[in-house]
């Protein structure tokens, strides 16, 4: 039979396993779109990754607590200079970039 120490084990074993998988499909969603925005603007995505910078709860339109995840990156216009950039993602949304578009300026997301 099963005690509860051991079913709290169980469910603190399957709660970490939930937030790697999350972890893992949200930086997945990020790179993508960090590549499409890039060959969009006939950028290249530098090291072809995002870093996670900033992990923090966030309400949704809806009232529902959400996770938000801030991405940095390096992007390059030319080929010879690297650039600094950030995605925010709710869930798998794209809710800002930020490219510089070599002119400072915050690019919506597509």
């Amino acid at each position: 039979m099963i005690g509860l120490p051991e079913l709290a084990a169980i469910g603190v074993v399957a709660l970490v396993a939930w937030l790697v998988w999350d972890a893992l499909r949200s930086r997945e969603h990020a790179n993508d779109a960090m590549r499409r925005a890039c060959e969009m603007r006939h950028f290249f995505f530098l090291d072809d990754t995002v870093s996670l910078h900033s992990l923090r709860p966030f309400r949704d339109d809806e009232g529902r607590v959400r996770l938000r995840r801030v991405y940095h990156f390096q992007f390059s216009d030319t080929g010879h200079n690297r650039r600094n950039g950030s995605i925010a993602l709710v869930r798998d949304r794209v809710v800002a970039l930020d490219l510089g578009d070599t002119t400072g300026n915050v690019v919506p997301p597509h």
